[in-house]
């Protein structure tokens, strides 16, 4: 550990000391109670911690009271687990450790620890959400326009049993609060009729109401339910499903397959680029393909440059439009024959 880069005897906790200290803090405090731990002390105490294999938070404020070298990282201040656990879920550690990416590549880069190549690789991470809890966007649409046909059946049926003048000539389900609040108003005119009419038997305004109330909450149902496919659509985005219990989590084919049928299960596709074995950029994707992956993680390696002027990947990665969009940001001659055989000199 005190020569984990080989090419310095300092201790390992220098250089988390030396990477970490010029990191600007993105938010200082102005107004309100001012900071009793300084963000970049913590993340030191994280980090010396996590490469010990300790993530407990708990445990991280023993070390930090224990141990020597965490002492002197710290100058001996003794911050609490419930402080170290709100620090590590901030979003304010999340830029700092994004904006260390690009000092951490620099100084790897200075020292000749690294050269241009960018090694990408992916693995596909299991969220914490119910996997029976899944929304699939192609069944919803399909219930969508079920229930739009629905709407016009019973529309279409109260005409008939309801004095109300509801339109069906360019029908749209957003158009159902006009329906309702004509029914509504029909069913007070009902009210009132019969309260006049009470000794009446049978009596027509009741059988009008009672078919009135029918249709209103049934058509209430259907309004209830276009809310609620346009919302799990909107939630779903690009994306083929989402799980109800983590709207970011995407049902995907994992590799542990316990019941070995196939069956997918909400997770993340996790991305990270490598170069000598040192991990210099990461992203948390939603798609499940790494087909789809690879152009917004290169946009993201580049917006914080740590990308290389040479990519590695597997072939799970090869496409078309990968290959392209790769030339072309390289500013390369994009060939007219990419996929010809004869033609592999040039991607090479």
């Amino acid at each position: 550990m005190d020569e984990i880069f080989g090419f310095h005897s300092a201790p390992f906790s220098f250089y988390i000391h030396q990477l970490v200290k010029n990191l600007a803090v993105s938010k200082p405090n102005v107004m309100g109670r001012p900071r009793e731990y300084d963000p970049r002390m913590l993340l030191k105490l994280v980090l010396l911690a996590y490469s010990y294999g300790i993530i407990s938070c708990r445990k991280i404020e023993r070390f930090a009271r224990e141990n020597i070298v965490a002492m002197w990282l710290t100058q001996e201040q003794r911050p609490t687990y419930r402080t170290i656990a709100r620090f590590i879920v901030s979003k304010e550690l999340t830029e700092m450790i994004q904006a260390s990416f690009k000092d951490f590549h620099d100084y790897l880069q200075k020292a000749g620890l690294i050269d241009e190549a960018s090694f990408i690789d992916g693995t596909k991470i299991l969220a914490n959400a119910n996997k029976y809890s899944f929304v699939w966007k192609k069944r919803t649409i399909k219930y969508s326009d079920l229930n739009v046909v629905k709407a016009r059946k019973l529309i279409n049926e109260m005409r008939e049993e309801v004095k109300v003048d509801a339109s069906l000539d360019d029908f749209q389900i957003d158009e159902l609060d006009t329906t309702i609040a004509l029914l509504e108003q029909r069913i007070e005119e009902l009210n009132k009729q019969v309260e006049e009419t009470a000794r009446v038997s049978p009596n027509p305004a009741k059988q009008e109401r009672r078919h009135a109330k029918k249709y209103l909450r049934a058509l209430d149902h259907c309004r209830q339910k276009n809310i609620e496919y346009k919302d799990q659509v909107a939630t779903a985005g690009k994306r083929n499903s989402y799980s109800k219990t983590d709207h970011d989590a995407t049902f995907m084919r994992l590799k542990e397959d316990p019941m070995r049928n196939g069956q997918t299960k909400p997770a993340y596709n996790l991305q990270i680029m490598t170069n000598s074995q040192f991990v210099l950029g990461h992203d948390l994707l939603q798609n499940p393909t790494d087909t789809r992956t690879l152009i917004p993680f290169l946009k993201h390696l580049d917006q914080n440059g740590v990308l290389g002027k040479e990519m590695v990947a597997d072939a799970g990665y090869g496409s078309e439009r990968n290959y392209r969009y790769w030339v072309k940001s390289q500013k390369g001659k994009i060939h007219s024959k990419i996929f010809s055989t004869s033609e592999w000199i040039f991607l090479i």
